[in-house]
């Protein structure tokens, strides 16, 4: 059963972005070399972008369809976004940043036990370490109760021995909340570990490897 069905075209400075791809409850990595479309294709997804023709269905709700009019709020997509820089509020502790966005405090406390950053949370940003601030990142997207995860390289800032530790966790986090993941990224190992479908991109089309 596909939980998400995107089916978008969207003309760019040097490309036409078109894509037409289905996705259940698995790690999907998109690859590609840097402007092929990979960013865009989250943005329009999160309702950042808008494509000029459309679909989007996540689960039972129509996200986009340009053929009759419709394109939901960002705020009302249920779609978690982290980004590459993390986006974190430098002047608010990581306490604050996660309670940010938060609706229910069940599972601010369920992430907070999930990621394991209880120690952290009286800390700032410029405090914790790149590691931290991802799972920080993650926690207060999470809390938003996302029934889709997009993740724009989230762990190309950090050293090769941290990420080997994070990719297992991330892995088992993902699991245990059963949603479906976009994640790009240019590593290879990254996506090889992490990915369950891959999907190369060149000049905004899916291409074979």
């Amino acid at each position: 059963m596909s939980n998400l069905i995107v089916n978008i075209n969207k003309k760019l400075n040097h490309f036409t972005l078109d894509l037409d791809f289905e996705l259940g409850k698995e790690i999907l990595v998109i690859q590609g070399e840097s402007g092929s479309g990979k960013t865009t294709t989250l943005n329009i997804i999160s309702g950042l972008m808008k494509p000029d023709r459309g679909y989007i269905k996540l689960n039972n709700s129509i996200l986009v369809d340009t053929k009759n009019k419709i394109s939901e709020k960002v705020q009302n997509r249920k779609i978690g976004y982290v980004f590459q820089d993390f986006a974190l509020f430098p002047n608010m502790t990581v306490k604050k940043n996660i309670k940010f966005a938060i609706k229910d405090e069940k599972i601010y406390t369920e992430i907070i036990n999930l990621l394991k950053i209880e120690h952290l949370l009286n800390n700032y940003p410029a405090e914790i370490s790149g590691g931290e601030k991802q799972r920080v990142a993650l926690a207060r997207t999470l809390v938003t109760r996302p029934e889709l995860l997009l993740l724009d390289e989230p762990f190309s800032a950090l050293d090769s021995k941290l990420k080997n530790k994070l990719y297992t966790e991330f892995k088992s986090i993902i699991e245990n909340l059963n949603i479906p993941v976009i994640l790009i990224t240019h590593n290879e190992k990254e996506a090889e570990i992490l990915g369950d479908r891959l999907l190369y991109l060149k000049n905004g089309r899916i291409q074979a490897r």
